[in-house]
Order: structure tokens, then C-alpha cells, then sequence
């Protein structure tokens, strides 16, 4: 896949990390919902982020998308890209992508229309859909239906999919942009185990190529993709390092994991 995917603006990792947050705080009325948090990503890495409610997770991902401006710190997408300088949009065709929690699909559109529709907002037009695709088009969305596990769906209305196909659909939108930063919140709340399974080998199959932040509560999933955890409490950084010994951090265990 070439071509279509070169951006303008290439995101500097000769560093080799992807995401820079240093001593980022915000507050609302008052409250710090993130409290001089630092975070580096490094570039191709699966990351996992865990912690408590309330714990500043969801407001994190929304400085790294430009939805909220930090009171205070710096926060790069690689060496060239200032994320509390941009607007939403830049920031997204920068190459940071954002799935939500709730999965948000064209439900009367089949499972290829959803892509293809994808695939030219990053374009910044939205082609009408009889609008054809280009031979390269086709073979992005054919390579990303192989990449979601959607291939036998692809002429199938997205409202008839299941929850957890839904998930990937989306997954899959986002990766027809070729985004180099993938931000996933609680991809598998509600799924099926047979679902959980398949969403934990699609995320380790696209760590790598991308790099990916995931949130999530369900912790035999997070058992199952992490390599590094991140655990937040009250908008700062509580614990890091291999799942195992976060695992076994005390301070870990007291606030968030339990015995």
C-alpha cells in the first residue's frame, strides 16, 4: 500500500518515540482531572492504559486528540507536531486516529460502503458513493475487510452486524486512513469471549505497523495483549512496566486491582 498513504507532514520518530506528554494538567472547575501527567509512547507499540474510574484516562485521550487543551505541559505526536497547537482536524490528518467505546458505523451502508466512506474523508471530501474507486482504493479496503476479519461481510448492512463485528468495522475505518497512532477505548465491553479473542489478535496483529494505545477495564484482555502497562490514578501516572509486576505493585493493588 503506497501512494495514497504518504502524508504531507510526516510524523519525526527518528527519536523512536511517537507520543511525548510531559507534566500535562487540566482542571475542571477546579478538580485535576489530570494532575502533571507524563506518558511517552514509543513508536509501533502496543501500549495498554488501566486505572480506576475518575482516574483521567478518557480526559488524557481527549488533549491527544485536541478535544481539551491542558492548563499546563507540552504534548508532541513525534519531534514536529505540537498537539496543543492543533486543531482537532489537523491532529487527525497528522495520523492519530480515535475509536470510542461505542461504536459509531454507518448502520445503513454495507460493511465495504463504511470503509470506502472512511477512506475518502481522509481525503477531505466526501465523494458521493457512486463515485468509483481506484484499483489501489479497492485493494486498501480488500486488505483492511482481511485485516478486521470482515471479508464475508463486506456486502452486508452494518446494522445487521454483531456487537463485536461492529467494533471491528470501526477499527477498520480508522485503518483505511493509515493512522500511525491508534487510540482505543474499551474496544471489548459487551463482546462475546469468542470476540474478545479475536479483537485481542487483531490489536497484536496491527502493533507494529501502528502504534496503539488501548483503554480498558476487562483485565484477562489486558493479560492478553499487554507487553507495557500504564496505570493512572487521579489524572498522574501510579505505576508502569510489564504486566506482571504492575500486577504485583502494591500501590496497584490498594487502589485499583484489589486482592
Amino acid at each position: 500500500m503506497t501512494g495514497a498513504h504518504i502524508k504531507d507532514d510526516l510524523v519525526d520518530t527518528t527519536h523512536g518515540c511517537i507520543l511525548y506528554l510531559e507534566e500535562i494538567t487540566v482542571s475542571f472547575d477546579g478538580f485535576k482531572a489530570l494532575n502533571g501527567l507524563n506518558l511517552y509512547i514509543d513508536e509501533g507499540e502496543l501500549r495498554c492504559i488501566i486505572g480506576p474510574n475518575g482516574a483521567g484516562k478518557t480526559t488524557m485521550m481527549d488533549v491527544i486528540t485536541g478535544k481539551t487543551r491542558p492548563d499546563y505541559g507540552t504534548a508532541f505526536f513525534g519531534q514536529n507536531h505540537d498537539l496543543t497547537q492543533m486543531t482537532e482536524y489537523e491532529i487527525s490528518h497528522a495520523g492519530i486516529g480515535r475509536k470510542f467505546q461505542k461504536p459509531t458505523v454507518f448502520l445503513n451502508h454495507t460493511v465495504f460502503e463504511n470503509l470506502e466512506l472512511a477512506l475518502h474523508a481522509k481525503k477531505d471530501v466526501w465523494h458521493s458513493l457512486t463515485k468509483s474507486l481506484t484499483g489501489e482504493q479497492k485493494e486498501i479496503i480488500e486488505d483492511d475487510l482481511e485485516t478486521i476479519g470482515l471479508k464475508e461481510q463486506k456486502n452486508l448492512r452494518a446494522g445487521l452486524l454483531s456487537h463485536g463485528q461492529k467494533q471491528w468495522l470501526e477499527i477498520g475505518m480508522l485503518l483505511v486512513q493509515d493512522p500511525k497512532l491508534l487510540l482505543i477505548d474499551e474496544p471489548v465491553a459487551g463482546m462475546t469471549h469468542q470476540e474478545t479473542e479475536h479483537t485481542a489478535e487483531l490489536l497484536k496483529s496491527l502493533a507494529g505497523k501502528h502504534s496503539i494505545v488501548v483503554v480498558e477495564h476487562e483485565m484477562d484482555f489486558i493479560r492478553s495483549i499487554a507487553n507495557r502497562v500504564t496505570v493512572l490514578h487521579e489524572g498522574s501516572l501510579l505505576a508502569e512496566g510489564k504486566m506482571e509486576d504492575v500486577q504485583n505493585d502494591q500501590k496497584v493493588i490498594e487502589v485499583y486491582l484489589g486482592s
